[in-house]
């Protein structure tokens, strides 16, 4: 295993050990219990314990399948909400546990005994039934926590492999013990590994908390404690290795920062500092009647290892009658790469767990290679997170699309499906797909609008160049901005235009000389040099390369044409831009424009909805006006970032005025989200 696997599966592996051994030191007292008979009577069958011991592991791996499945079904926000909420409840288990056995630790063979005892006295059912109870909570604990602990590390298989040897290491050492071949002061073993568990608690709670906040559950989602996502390397051993023992991430807001460290603080210092109470067992407990039925060893735990299964799987059939299952293959996205461990594809019905692991925000497309087609996405994919995407894969070649705030567009390697072509839509997917043909009206009217707005531009270019020839830098400043929201206006076009799109609103990330490569050109390169005090003298050859662009490109635009796959993404994609590079501050080169941009997007996410309303009605009745509202709240939060004619800058605005960005473009892009699946556009 790499750096990143070890960090990832090490604190999981203190994990299983730690709850495996309180499990397992469960059952070998129980074990020794039962075969510790008085003279003359006859000596009792464990079997009623193992039986015991099955039923709470079936229990946990039940409850382990709801929560995974739960959370792949629910949409980005409510997993975020799903995610929180058992986080923090993870959190508060684990610590109750670390008292709970540091409090019990010395007498817990006396107190089981005592109960075994009890048991013995009513029948084989009550035996089982202590230990489903003993080691039930040890396992529904663990489940719920490695749940948690997976979700927060972005990490499926390192987590679960670190957790298994540190089980299988806790059923060694329970079985050396029960057999008398070693000793262990379990008081000094689970106070000590108490102080490493209370630390990866605190940054499983500070990762809830984080999920919260994107949720819109919790406030201060914009209120940024540190970012260095920019200057460390989000794979580096030794970042691996402090993010997978603590659960920290490279950006985290304040109210993270400030659980953290109150959680560690508050809960080690209760821990080091107080000494435990001891456990007495009351008497009365043995006076206790048990119901006749428990006599009987097969009716309660029959019924204890049938129902969680039978539960689950009704949980299953009930939260969503897939009609179709899908088989899970993780993606990776690091800096370096996108999707380098997607190598094979089987055609057929799939889930892609998405891990991204390259320390950038960002969107993941999986898309088909022959036109581009969108399948499936990611919305608003942070650093260290995972999301899951289901798609249908019929007979063809596929590959993955990322694209990362900071890092230069890339792509995976195109795979070609194995495996037949009969796939099973589930019902989500139930929209006849579109025939590009219909999109034609779409294309030619925004074809059209793309045009008056490059006719726009070349004026407002022309500006621009003549403040800066005659050395005007404030008359420069006032030109730029009009031009770059124009710019922004054309929205679905980009991509259409290739290398010269690049060169008119091209970014510095991925150049090798940065800011200062002569292939950073365009409105942001001026941009740059009007706000970092450049002569005018040194950006007039950028003014000069703009205009000529901006000419080359009105010269051309009637022969390109927009892609139909681009019209049907486009629609959500502007504003995922925006909220990636604009409210974050990524694309600004000194300017401080992020709103004033995010606003000319929403005017050009409203062109394409409009372009493409009929064929979203067609499919989804209801879904336009609802988007077209989230707009209007959304342009209200916006405008009110501008005060006396001059936009706030998007990095120092007040905390309230980018809250109320944020939550308005979170609920505009997951209504909007659907648009592409149902302008699905079918394979000729």
């Amino acid at each position: 295993m790499g750096d990143a696997v070890w960090a990832d599966a090490v604190p999981n592996l203190l994990v299983g050990l730690r709850e495996g051994l309180e499990g397992g030191l469960v059952v070998s007292i129980l074990l020794a219990a039962v075969r510790r008979t008085a003279p003359g009577t006859t000596r009792q069958p464990t079997r009623p314990v193992w039986l015991g011991v099955l039923a709470a592991l079936m229990l946990s791996l039940s409850f382990g399948a709801v929560l995974t499945f739960s959370d792949a079904e629910l949409p980005s926000r409510a997993q975020d909400a799903f995610g929180g909420v058992l986080s923090v409840i993870a959190v508060v288990l684990v610590t109750a546990m670390i008292f709970w056995m540091r409090r019990t630790a010395g007498g817990l063979s006396g107190e089981l005994t005592n109960r075994v005892d009890i048991a013995r006295r009513v029948g084989a059912g009550a035996l089982a039934a202590t230990a489903f109870l003993a080691v039930g909570r040890e396992g529904l604990e663990t489940a719920l926590f490695l749940w948690t602990a997976v979700h927060a590390s972005g990490e499926t298989v390192a987590p679960l492999i670190g957790a298994a040897i540190g089980v299988a290491i806790a059923v060694a050492v329970c079985w050396l013990l029960y057999r008398r071949a070693i000793t262990l002061n379990l008081g000094v073993f689970f106070r000590r590994t108490a102080i490493v568990l209370i630390v990866i608690a605190g940054g499983v709670l500070a990762y809830g908390i984080g999920d919260l906040q994107e949720a819109m559950l919790v406030p201060g989602h914009a209120w940024i404690a540190f970012d260095i996502t920019g200057s460390v390397g989000a794979d580096s051993w030794w970042v691996s290795i402090i993010r997978g023992v603590t659960n920290l991430t490279p950006s985290m807001t304040w109210l993270q920062v400030i659980a953290y460290v109150l959680y560690i603080g508050i809960v080690l210092a209760i821990f080091l500092l107080t000494r435990p109470a001891p456990v007495r067992e009351p008497e009365q407990q043995a006076r206790r009647r048990t119901p006749a039925w428990l006599a009987n060893e097969w009716t309660p735990v029959g019924a204890a290892v049938l129902v969680p299964v039978v539960a689950a799987g009704a949980f299953a059939l009930l939260a969503h009658a897939p009609a179709a299952t899908y088989v899970s293959q993780q993606v990776t996205i690091t800096p370096q790469a996108c999707g380098a461990d997607f190598t094979s594809l089987q055609a057929g019905n799939r889930t892609f767990t998405v891990v991204n692991k390259s320390g950038h925000a960002g969107e993941v497309y999986f898309v088909r290679s022959s036109d581009g087609g969108v399948l499936g996405e990611t919305e608003g994919m942070g650093p260290g997170t995972q999301q899951v995407v289901s798609v249908a894969v019929s007979t063809g070649s596929y590959t993955w699309k990322c694209q990362m705030s900071g890092l230069p567009a890339m792509a995976s390697s195109a795979v070609r499906t194995i495996g037949g072509a009969n796939v099973r839509f589930p019902r989500n997917f139930a929209v006849p797909p579109l025939d590009p043909i219909e999109l034609g009206t779409a294309i030619r009217q925004y074809q059209t609008y793309v045009e008056g707005q490059l006719n726009t531009l070349s004026g407002q270019v022309g500006t621009l160049r003549q403040a800066i020839d005659s050395g005007d830098v404030a008359a420069a400043k006032a030109a730029w901005l009009p031009a770059q929201l124009t710019w922004e206006r054309v929205g679905a076009a980009y991509d259409s235009f290739g290398d010269i799109a690049a060169a008119i609103d091209g970014s510095p990330d991925g150049l090798p000389a940065g800011v200062d490569d002569p292939a950073f050109t365009g409105l942001r390169r001026i941009e740059y040099g009007l706000w970092h005090g450049q002569p005018t003298a040194m950006l007039a050859r950028y003014g000069t390369k703009l205009t000529a662009d901006v000419a080359e490109l009105r010269s051309k635009i009637s022969t390109i044409t927009a892609a139909p796959a681009d019209m049907t993404i486009r629609a959500h994609e502007i504003l995922e831009d925006a909220q990636r590079d604009h409210l974050s501050g990524n694309s600004d080169m000194g300017a401080g424009s992020g709103f004033a941009e995010t606003m000319a997007d929403v005017d050009g996410t409203r062109v394409v909805l409009t372009e493409l309303a009929p064929l979203i009605e067609q499919r989804k009745p209801g879904l336009v006006s609802r988007v077209r509202s989230d707009l209007d709240v959304l342009a209200q939060a916006l405008a009110a970032t501008r005060h006396n004619g001059v936009w706030d800058n998007e990095k120092t605005a007040p905390i309230a005025e980018r809250q109320r960005v944020n939550a308005a473009i979170g609920q505009e892009l997951e209504d909007i989200s659907p648009v592409p699946d149902l302008l699905e556009i079918g394979q000729s």
